[in-house]
């Protein structure tokens, strides 16, 4: 039988190891649960505070959602459409049954998701290491504030993280257990539905219950629904595809050429450099320093195989990535998030295995006492890290008062009579989707100069410096898009956003 996490693996990792304990525990469950319940009030409370909307690419899934329950199809083809997420699609539309008020349900969505993933990292560090090193894993977790900004803003990787990490966690407590490998199995069919990363996490964990090494095979049943929640997500994707544009791999082909208009960095020479620098930003050095010295204290006491999950995590998120440098695709942060939550995992065992070590021994007094070094220089990092604090309760309060400007301005009476004219256009793509879904506009009513410039109808410029650089001049927009055309007059000014109109 393959070693459980927080068992030795037998030979020289268990004589190293001494008396480890039998299998790792967590915290009671009364306690458990109140974290559980602190975290979504945490949740709810912050959602109900910041008041945030979506990024770009959840307003499209919210407005492709409404598409699709009017019984057209979705615009996936759209100008600089993002890729289509199939779940996150259906999603969309359940939500679009709550008319405007869709989107800020979507945040909610995403921050409770996001407190899912901080105990689902609890529950897996609990389940491979101890509950202190699980605890502590967790912390590391809802300390990023990269997780955090992403569930603020309802991007897709939120509920894809929960799915996956709660998929592990439940993985090594079934192999502990005992039990069936159904429930990992289809969290991470339905994460396949999110992000094809879980696609390469769902192979794996295939090849692992088919090969030798597990104590418990699946039984033939077993071993048909495991191959089906392989199989059914991307067939399931391509479907989509095929239905909405006519080929099973727009998502593929369109995110590669989105790239290339776009200017992202893409081909696999950027993947170095902007892993480290993606890593570093989104978990911060420290922890992933501890993440590197948590992996060697695993196997060195535990052995590989009951490190197995959290060394999943992270290789198949690697590969993933490295994966998108071969295709082409965009070299984004977020393709790094599965990674560094297994790092979150392992910088937690760094830090508090030693409580799983017997009380007295040397061994635990001379990890404590490391363990206490590295706390002071993470206290003094956390000093260090307040500047990001703040740059994203700016970026947060950006977004909110930004929105609302541009709410006031779609609203106004004469650009409502202008876009009897025409459409409404923005310099760039950016604004789009928001301004479909507050105004239920088809494709055609809302478009960016950066892909067509209109003689007639509604024009929005950003005016503030933040929104010149996000909404004007990025990503493609030439100048010019900033500049109203002959024929434009005056109709509309806030602190945010000036509206012109030309009628033919």
């Amino acid at each position: 039988m393959s070693a459980v996490a927080g068992r030795p693996a037998g030979g020289r990792a268990a004589s190293r190891a001494g008396a480890e304990p039998a299998s790792p525990s967590r915290f009671p469950a009364p306690l458990e649960r109140a974290g559980a319940a602190v975290l979504v009030v945490l949740a709810v409370g912050g959602w109900a505070i910041t008041r945030t909307v979506p990024n770009y690419d959840s307003y499209y899934h919210l407005v492709w959602g409404r598409e699709l329950l009017a019984g057209t199809t979705p615009s996936l083809q759209a100008y600089a459409a993002p890729t289509e997420h199939p779940l996150y699609l259906a999603l969309g539309a359940l939500l679009s049954l709550l008319g405007e008020g869709g989107d800020r349900a979507l945040v909610l969505v995403c921050l409770l998701a996001h407190a899912a993933l901080v105990f689902g990292a609890y529950r897996l560090g609990a389940a491979a290491f101890g509950r202190w090193p699980g605890l502590l894993g967790a912390a590391f977790v809802a300390a990023s504030a990269s997780f955090l900004l992403y569930a603020m803003r309802a991007y897709v990787d939120t509920p894809f993280l929960a799915l996956v990490v709660w998929a592990g966690a439940l993985e090594v407590e079934r192999e502990r257990k005992g039990g069936s490998y159904a429930a990992p199995a289809t969290l991470l069919a339905l994460a396949g539905l999110l992000r094809p990363e879980a696609w390469v996490l769902a192979g794996l964990y295939w090849l692992w219950a088919l090969s030798p090494l597990p104590a418990r095979r699946p039984r033939p049943a077993a071993i048909a629904g495991l191959t089906a929640t392989v199989i059914v997500p991307p067939l399931l994707w391509c479907l989509v595809d095929l239905a909405a544009t006519g080929d099973p791999l727009w998502s593929l082909h369109a995110t590669s050429e989105l790239a290339d208009d776009l200017g992202r960095e893409q081909g696999l020479g950027a993947v170095p450099g902007a892993f480290v620098s993606f890593i570093g930003a989104t978990v911060r050095p420290p922890v992933a320093v501890l993440a590197v010295i948590g992996a060697w204290l695993g196997v060195r006491r535990l052995g590989w195989a009951a490190m197995r999950v959290p060394f999943a995590l992270f290789g198949a998120g690697v590969a993933t990535y490295v994966g998108t440098g071969i295709l082409g695709l965009s070299i984004l942060p977020r393709y790094l998030t599965v990674p560094a939550v297994a790092l979150c995992v392992l910088a937690g065992y760094a830090l508090a295995g030693f409580t799983t070590l017997p009380h007295g021994a040397v061994a635990r007094r001379r990890w404590a006492r490391a363990s206490a070094a590295a706390a002071v220089l993470g206290a003094a990092v956390l000093a260090l890290a307040a500047p990001s604090l703040r740059a994203i309760t700016a970026e947060l309060a950006f977004i909110r008062d930004s929105h609302a400007g541009l709410v006031a301005t779609l609203d106004a009476p004469p650009v409502r009579a202008g876009m009897r004219c025409g459409p409404l256009t923005f310099p760039n793509y950016r604004l789009v989707p928001d301004s479909r879904w507050h105004l239920d506009a088809g494709r055609t009513a809302v478009s960016a100069r950066s892909a067509r410039r209109r003689a007639t109808g509604v024009a929005v410029f950003p005016l503030t410096p933040k929104g010149l650089r996000r909404y004007g001049f990025a990503d493609g927009a030439s100048p010019t898009t900033n500049v109203p055309d002959p024929g434009f007059r005056p109709v509309y000014r806030n602190e945010w956003f000036a509206a012109y109109v030309a009628c033919g």
